[in-house]
């Protein structure tokens, strides 16, 4: 190429072009500049590398030196016409080179760094389509944890009925809640996540986590075993479907299969670990954005209404399926300071969940109507109806229609340090003390013991939670740290106690009691979480348990 030509002239050109003066010197750098655009010509030709413009220099040198003593000895014996050049001396030389091989490299370093990014070299885009459309996450907790008991509780056996244990066995069997012993526990849990694009809008779901089969509210699972290995569960297994506006928001979601908690909520009705099994739709309806620049985008204001309906249990000989439906409006409302307030009011019916007692002739006829899964605290009755041996199943005494208020308003105004305000209320509005009595048929309504009575006209059906945290927004970076203060009440038939929070009193309602938090981040993904939760019950006999948690969390 005429360039290549070009540029390997003046390099054997350049050792000759001056004498050792500073003067000169100046016209040597300009003629090596001039060089090196013939030189970023080359690499743009794709011609010359590092390696060769080295070599290039060190034969103009070797070339320059034998044309210097041709030129010596021409004039020594006083040929015409002969001019002497001084030869440049090393040091020079040595500039002009090292400063050619930084330029030429930097300029091969950016060619390259350019070719890699169009042509995607090492990086996701390069890699089988298929590739892309999937996201890993997951997470690691480790727990310490103690549960405490009162003195003031009273002994094992003889209050505090498993009620789930019962009704798993057909019996009591000294199915009897602890009381009194404080235990100590190694715990962990940990989940893996994956999410893939199946196509625009539509996103598959699945996550494995640790805990028992069937547990329903916890996915933690205790260092006791023996040294066994633990159970890994299908957690999550879900279709998600955006139908999206013209600027890329959703407008419409849709989810089918087994789900995250669809609802707005706190753990005063569903558990933090609570996944639902069947569908639910979420509308979203922009609300107008403001005149300022820093106005937000109208997707940062909206309102949302979603619709649920989620299977329980599905019984093969009769009609009397167990379901939940649900329905939320709301609004979530995000302002120019950063904070945000999200509101939220909800209706949740639970469909053919309570217990039907069986006719003398048939004592196990509606064994089924017991509930599946039971923590304690609702009113419960004998729904097996037999005289020779009673106590063999329990079903709910109550049935379950709430009323839920939602409330958060994260105050952003003293970032990087927020202040949220959580506010949420229950009220089970399907509590009925003439359909219990009827349900009953003469029987008794129990309270967390065989020993222990009450009157369906004593309703205890309420229920609320308030809490503020002060602290960073997330804990997932260094030194970030949150604090947090809270105060739950939840009457034995507010919720149904299956699916509420199962660390506040170790599970279920008929508690009362204070919780405090704090939250350090001592890595980037990492933290360390303490909560303390003092709990006593409501009605009945005294069950009074303090929880101490410690735990640490690492996030992927």
């Amino acid at each position: 190429m005429k360039s290549t030509r070009y540029a390997t002239l003046l390099l054997f050109v350049l050792p000759l072009a001056q004498p050792v003066v500073a003067s000169e010197k100046e016209e040597l750098l300009k003629l090596k500049s001039t060089t090196l655009n013939l030189i970023e010509a080359l690499v743009n030709e794709g011609v010359l590398s590092a390696e060769r413009a080295d070599a290039i220099i060190a034969r103009a040198e070797a070339s320059a030196q034998r044309e210097l003593q041709v030129r010596e000895r021409a004039e020594a014996q006083g040929e015409p016409d002969v001019v002497r050049v001084p030869y440049v001396p090393d040091f020079v030389r040595e500039e002009i080179r090292q400063q050619v091989r930084a330029d030429l490299r930097n300029e091969v370093v950016v060619d390259v760094m350019s070719q890699a990014k169009q042509e995607q070299w090492g990086i996701p885009q390069a890699l089988p389509d298929w590739t892309r459309r999937f996201k890993f996450s997951g997470d690691l907790r480790l727990r310490t944890q103690a549960d405490l008991y009162s003195s003031d509780n009273p002994d094992f056996g003889t209050a505090f009925v498993d009620y789930g244990e019962v009704n798993e066995n057909g019996g009591f069997n000294r199915a009897f809640l602890n009381t009194r012993e404080d235990r100590y526990r190694a715990r962990l849990r940990a989940r893996l996540g994956i999410k893939a694009e199946v196509t625009r809008g539509l996103t598959a779901g699945l996550r494995l986590a640790s805990g028992s089969t069937g547990a329903a509210v916890s996915t933690n699972e205790s260092l006791d075993n023996d040294f066994g290995s633990m159970d890994l569960n299908l957690d999550r297994a879900y279709l998600k479907y955006n139908i999206l506006g013209l600027r890329g928001e959703p407008w419409l979601t849709a989810w089918g299969g087994r789900m995250p908690n669809p609802w707005f909520s706190t753990d005063l009705v569903w558990d933090s670990d609570l996944n639902f099994d069947g569908g639910a739709v979420t509308y979203h309806h922009k609300l107008g954005g403001g005149n300022s620049l820093l106005a937000l985008d109208e997707r940062d204001r909206h309102l949302f209404a979603t619709l649920g309906a989620f299977v329980l249990d599905e019984v093969e000989l009769d009609s009397r399926d167990k379901y939940l439906l649900g329905a939320q409006l709301g609004a979530d409302l995000n302002f120019e300071d950063q904070s945000r307030l999200r509101l939220g009011v909800a209706y949740y019916d639970y469909i053919d969940v309570t217990g039907k007692r069986s006719p003398l002739s048939q004592p196990n006829l509606y064994d089924f109507t017991a509930p599946g899964i039971v923590q304690k605290g609702n009113s419960m009755f004998d729904i097996s109806n037999d005289p020779a041996d009673p106590f063999q199943r329990f079903g709910l005494a109550s049935d379950f229609n709430l009323l839920n208020l939602t409330a958060e308003y994260d105050i952003a105004s003293f970032a990087p340090i927020h202040v949220v305000l959580t506010g949420d209320y229950v009220q089970n509005i399907g509590y009925d003390a003439d359909d219990i009595r009827d349900r009953l048929d003469g029987g008794d309504m129990f309270v967390n013991s065989t020993l222990f009575t009450d009157d369906p006209d004593e309703e205890q059906n309420e229920g609320y939670y308030a809490r503020v945290t002060v602290g960073w927004p997330s804990l997932l970076e260094r030194r970030s740290w949150q604090v947090s203060f809270g105060y739950k009440y939840l009457e034995r038939d507010a919720v149904l106690d299956a699916f509420t929070d199962s660390d506040f009193h170790l599970g279920g309602t008929n508690t009362k009691g204070w919780i405090l938090g704090a939250s350090y981040g001592v890595l980037q993904n990492t933290y360390l979480k303490f909560r303390y939760m003092s709990a006593d019950e409501i009605d009945g006999p005294a069950l009074g348990i303090d929880v101490l948690q410690l735990d640490l969390v690492s996030k992927f």
